[in-house]
């Protein structure tokens, strides 16, 4: 076993790539149909777009247009793989994305939390985009004044220094992962976007923080 840090180690500088992939987890704090949206829909319009270009490029957009939408019979390959298309994965998609909708409204009609009651959502609240899972490097430089800022220096130094090793890397990654599973829970299931990922978190720090303290490990590290 590897001797423990007397001391943490300064945190890495920025990362392109490890912004990216808080940003790719933190839509974990989306409602189900927007993250299936993101999972599966942006890749489908992504090949139907292509499919469509290609198709395009030995034919008129009309006859492309004609086909997709079925009004007319498609005739060279191209053409038949969008009539197919058109015809099987264009209409499954949107009635599942209705279906989905309607019946979460539905669902939703007498699913209200006990915390949520009396509140009155603006226009602002519901179209602001999430927030990221936080950066554990910023905790760093948290103000050590305020009860917020001395937990967060005390949790970023027993994780990453004593549950792991002073391994920055790491450290960030099996963060990044315990937030975006705790957001996949039941218990987050009816909270917004703001409040899943702000609870998430505050629970997050509490989880892994036990077992850093007392036994020096990571539960994520465990787990895998």
């Amino acid at each position: 076993m590897l001797p423990q840090p007397t001391t943490l180690n300064p945190p890495p500088g920025a990362n392109p790539w490890r912004l990216v992939r808080r940003l790719w987890r933190s839509r974990k704090a989306l409602s189900g149909i927007t993250q299936w949206l993101i999972d599966w829909g942006m890749p489908v319009v992504a090949v139907l777009a292509l499919a469509w270009t290609l198709a395009a490029r030995a034919e008129t957009p009309l006859d492309v247009y004609q086909t997709v939408t079925l009004m007319e019979s498609p005739e060279r390959k191209w053409l038949w793989l969008l009539s197919l298309v058109g015809w099987l994965l264009v209409p499954a998609i949107i009635g599942g994305v209705a279906g989905e909708v309607i019946a979460n409204r539905i669902k939703n009609v007498k699913s209200l939390p006990t915390g949520k009651m009396y509140q009155r959502r603006t226009l602002g609240q519901r179209i602001r985009f999430p927030y990221l899972i936080d950066d554990l490097t910023r905790y760093v430089h948290a103000d050590p004044t305020t009860a917020v800022g001395a937990g967060r220096q005390e949790f970023v130094d027993v994780f990453v220094r004593v549950a792991h090793n002073n391994n920055w890397r790491l450290a960030l990654n099996h963060w990044e992962i315990a937030v975006r599973d705790a957001m996949c829970t039941e218990e987050y299931a009816q909270l917004d976007r703001h409040e899943c990922l702000r609870a998430a978190q505050s629970f997050t720090r509490i989880h892994l923080r036990a077992p850093a303290v007392m036994y020096g490990r990571c539960r994520v590290c465990n787990a895998r």
